[in-house]
């Protein structure tokens, strides 16, 4: 079986929107097949990167997670309520579950909030439009801070623009696999609903990139899927 036989025939969906936590879902440590094929995203994103960060990166964190799960004897959750309340999980495991189980969950999003350029909208529209001018004076204004997050955030991390809870839009980053769920472990002030990642840890860029990380997150821009961004905005609204 070739590469891309292997990711587009990978285990079954997730099982709805990982945006709404929903405590009463049996443990899912599947991995959704993505919705584009690996070389879809070239010249910004190459292929070898995506079958290697796909299939090898966020599948190892699956694994991981639910070894981590067994160990704490853990078996009816759901991802994101899990790393939105990691106090629940044994200390002997907490830390496991911290890096895997926020791995999976943050590349789960990170594929979905990704599209083959040209296939959707250049940059947000409608009600995100409109906020993310209200809030940054413009789109380019935007982009620039948020790029600033990645090209700032030392060593591994990822930057995200979230929804707080008044219902405002924040830049702000991560280290490692942690997001803006995790209360506990972020500051109070950065804590929100994700509707935009970006993954700067080196996996995700070295072999087209190198150390050049500004240019990745340059290129990256072309590949944005702002009609999944405007979902996830129109859905931390609602919450």
């Amino acid at each position: 079986m070739n590469r891309r036989a292997f990711l587009t025939t990978s285990t079954a969906a997730l099982a709805g929107s990982l945006l709404v936590p929903a405590r009463s879902q049996a443990l899912d440590l599947t991995q959704a097949p993505l919705l584009y094929a690996p070389e879809a995203l070239e010249p910004h994103i190459d292929a070898m990167t995506m079958n290697i960060h796909f299939g090898k990166h966020h599948a190892a964190y699956i694994k991981n997670l639910g070894d981590a799960l067994k160990a704490a004897s853990i078996d009816k959750t759901d991802p994101v309520a899990l790393v939105s309340d990691l106090k629940a999980v044994p200390e002997a495991q907490r830390m496991l579950v911290r890096n895997n189980g926020g791995g999976h969950v943050n590349h789960t999003w990170f594929w979905k909030w990704m599209t083959p350029a040209g296939s959707g909208p250049k940059g947000p529209e409608g009600k995100l439009g409109a906020a993310i001018q209200s809030t940054f004076t413009s789109i380019d204004d935007f982009k620039k801070v948020f790029s600033e997050a990645g090209t700032k955030r030392f060593g591994s991390g990822w930057a995200w623009l979230i929804v707080t809870k008044d219902g405002k839009l924040k830049v702000t980053s991560t280290p490692n696999q942690d997001n803006p769920l995790m209360a506990g472990i972020i500051e109070e002030e950065n804590l929100g609903t994700p509707i935009l990642g970006l993954d700067v840890w080196e996996h995700a860029y070295y072999l087209k990139y190198q150390n050049k990380r500004p240019d990745y997150i340059a290129a990256w821009w072309n590949v944005v899927n702002w009609a999944e961004v405007a979902k996830g905005y129109e859905a931390a609204k609602k919450a």
